[in-house]
């Protein structure tokens, strides 16, 4: 199996990406509205404030979620005992930011939330009857308005050689929201999980974006769009000195939300949340 770009502007672009999302679990478009210099510069500006010492001075807030996230802290996924090799800044409108680099970062969280209620809109349309019958309500309505969608700023930064044995970059998980929109990384290492167990490379061609479903759309589809296990694994040789910047956006319905009948958005949040071990 491979996964394909779509072209955002072709005619049957809705339908391509929406087959890609249920297939494989990812869709990853060409030629989409996103702006590449924009991405390029988040991801300049950040690097440079990820191995600054000002960063410290916007730890995270453990009630809003919010901040700085050192490697110290991160996560462990679901299901695993080491402890992902990663440092991340979670930006919500609402939360802190340096003031140096809130304006393009909102600025791009503007536009993949308009693109992301764009794409929504094409998983619902190219629903089966029965399973768009299981909505709550328009999968694009659940975001609108939403201050739960996250930013988040992901380093990888570069490995040293000391690193605890069986770590890596970020272990097989799913992600908790609806999709993730992720702009192509600085460098590889991105790998989606295959239905007969083979680990396949996302393409990283920058430029691309790439899409995958989470467990609330899961969840809300009855299964119909399977949650994506993925990893980020660790380079090798040369690259190991590299650090890896990526810049996913992961769309999170309001608390109220209703997913399914055993869960709300807010329900099915603070349940991972305690899972991932950082509430």
């Amino acid at each position: 199996m491979k996964l394909e770009a779509v072209d955002y502007t072709a005619e049957n672009a809705k339908q391509l990406f929406v087959e890609s999302l249920r297939n494989t679990g990812f869709g990853v478009l060409k030629n989409h509205p996103i702006q590449q210099k924009l991405v390029q510069s988040i991801y300049d500006n950040w690097y440079q404030f990820l191995n600054s010492e000002e960063k410290t001075d916007f730890l995270f807030n453990v009630e809003t979620q919010d901040g700085l996230f050192p490697t110290e802290v991160s996560e462990t996924a679901k299901g695993h005992t080491k402890k992902d090799i990663k440092e991340y800044f979670h930006y919500y409108p609402w939360g802190q930011c340096p003031s140096a680099l809130k304006q393009e970062v909102q600025q791009y969280y503007q536009e993949a939330n308009e693109l992301a209620t764009e794409l929504l809109s094409w998983v619902e349309e190219y629903s089966p009857n029965d399973i768009s019958d299981k909505y709550s309500q328009p999968l694009s309505s659940m975001i609108d308005g939403s201050e739960k969608t996250l930013l988040r700023v992901l380093h990888y930064p570069p490995l040293k050689g000391d690193e605890e044995l069986g770590a890596i970059r970020a272990g097989a998980h799913e992600d908790i929201n609806l999709l993730t929109i992720l702009p192509a990384a600085n460098e590889p290492g991105l790998q989606v999980l295959a239905k007969d167990g083979s680990w396949i490379d996302v393409p990283c061609d920058f430029g691309n974006l790439i899409i995958n479903i989470g467990d609330m759309l899961q969840e809300a589809s009855s299964g119909y769009f399977p949650s994506t296990t993925h990893r980020v694994i660790n380079p090798e040789g040369a690259d190991k000195t590299k650090s890896r910047i990526s810049l996913p956006l992961f769309l999170h319905p309001k608390p109220e939300v209703v997913l399914s009948k055993k869960y709300t958005a807010d329900s099915y949040l603070m349940e991972r949340l305690r899972e991932l071990g950082v509430i």
